[in-house]
């Protein structure tokens, strides 16, 4: 079994440390890179697997329901803590709600249950975005309109991605091996990505953050076991609800923070201290659920 879990997570931190150590020695601007994987790559390998002919949206929907679930759940539990510490919910309750199921997420299910699981990941990631960019910019900013959603490539490939699935629109087999070339840029992107971002921690608000990255993963663990009879999900799609409940908060967060001026250095410090925490979490969680 450790050897199993070894094989899981290694790939994924090593990713990531390999784009740490790089960053601390050459201090790359990441920013264009980020940008395409998020215009291009990321949205080529949605669409990819959405597109898929053995992707069926309906047997993805009680776990749909449970990624916004989960997300909603740990919303809850920051307003709670917000309020017990006398913190800003804008603050604290976006870094605990949205988790990072793309840097890890998407790796972690393929290297856990196989690539047989990668559609279920992608959904959950679908989910997870798609909150995030309009719930979670509404909580920072009430007059953000949703016009902007309908225009990201990341929405435009699930819906394009869903519309083929659903129609059965055939594709022809030079144009999809292209797009799955292009999509699996992204994951490995993702996590060198997440590395660089880490040369930029603040562990000056340790105590706020270490006490978030405690309560990202625990809150919503408690809300995916809830779940679980309720939308009676089974077998991998279980596993797979658990996996993405404990994941660390998305760098996103601080990115969107930083933009709306809403304390960026606690949300990092909650980011980083998350991150680090998933060395232990993770592992933690996959011994249980495997």
């Amino acid at each position: 079994m450790f050897a199993k879990i070894l094989g899981i997570v290694l790939p994924v931190f090593g990713l990531v440390l390999v784009g740490y150590l790089y960053a601390r020695r050459h201090r790359p601007d990441m920013s264009a890179a980020s940008r395409v994987n998020l215009d291009v790559f990321t949205p080529a390998l949605i669409f990819h697997v959405l597109s898929g002919r053995d992707f069926h949206p309906a047997e993805y929907l009680p776990l749909a329901s449970g990624g916004v679930l989960v997300v909603l759940g740990s919303g809850l539990v920051a307003w709670g803590l917000s309020r017990a510490l006398g913190r800003d919910f804008r603050t604290l309750g976006p870094p605990l709600m949205f988790n990072n199921s793309g840097n890890m997420g998407l790796p972690l299910a393929v290297l856990a249950f196989g690539e047989p699981a990668l559609p279920a990941a992608v959904v959950l990631f679908m989910v997870e975005n798609l909150l995030h960019f309009t719930l979670g910019v509404r909580i920072l900013d009430r007059r953000a309109g949703l016009g902007a959603l309908l225009r990201m490539p990341l929405v435009l490939a699930c819906l394009l991605g869903l519309a083929v699935a659903l129609l059965r629109i055939p594709i022809p087999q030079p144009i999809t091996q292209g797009i799955d070339l292009l999509g699996q840029v992204a994951i490995p992107l993702m996590l060198f990505s997440l590395g660089v971002r880490l040369i930029e921690a603040n562990l000056d608000h340790w105590g706020i953050g270490l006490l978030g990255a405690l309560a990202r993963p625990l809150s919503g663990l408690l809300a995916a076991l809830a779940l679980l009879p309720v939308l009676g999900l089974e077998g991998v799609q279980a596993r797979q609800l658990v996996l993405f409940a404990v994941l660390p908060p998305a760098v996103l967060n601080y990115i969107v923070a930083e933009r709306y001026g809403q304390e960026p250095e606690t949300v990092a410090a909650v980011v980083i201290w998350g991150t680090l925490a998933s060395l232990a979490v993770i592992p933690l969680t996959l011994v249980i659920i495997l």
